[in-house]
């Protein structure tokens, strides 16, 4: 389903919904098509991301309330999620419990810091900044809204 397509029905439910933010998990390709079915299937209830991108990004932080609208690697829609929940943490400070909700690999916290790590470090890498165990963290916690 195109982009405006879910939206349009979204407001159907919710007509007091005014904005959404549209994005792609890892930047989208295979793993993001993975992860988006992993929040499809109930599995996949949390997200992190590395807090200095915000700022270099000129992005506002997500709060609660909330709406994204999920896209696969073709750019269609996956669902729409509402954020329930967001904690500002360092990377080490990320709990297990935050971990197993983002629901990947085995979805313990050494899973999570394996891969956070790698997918952190690249990120950054790219606006030269170097990945740090210290590093802010935003963990945030969603839920379905639209399939």
């Amino acid at each position: 389903m195109r982009t405006d397509e879910i939206w349009k029905k979204y407001q159907a439910i919710d007509p007091e919904a005014r904005s959404f933010e549209a994005w792609s998990f890892c930047f989208g390709g295979e793993v993001g098509d993975r992860l988006a079915d992993l929040v499809l299937k109930g599995i996949k209830t949390a997200t992190a991301s590395a807090h200095q991108i915000y700022a270099l990004e000129g992005s506002p932080l997500p709060k609660e309330g909330d709406l994204s609208i999920i896209l696969r690697s073709d750019g269609e829609a996956a669902c729409i999620i509402k954020t329930t929940g967001i904690k500002v943490c360092k990377f080490l400070e990320v709990s297990p419990e935050h971990a197993y909700e983002e629901g990947e690999g085995d979805r313990t916290l050494d899973y999570w810091r394996r891969v956070h790590r790698e997918f952190f470090s690249e990120e950054l890498a790219a606006h030269n900044i170097e990945f740090s165990e210290e590093m802010l963290v935003v963990c945030e916690k969603f839920k379905v809204v639209l399939q």
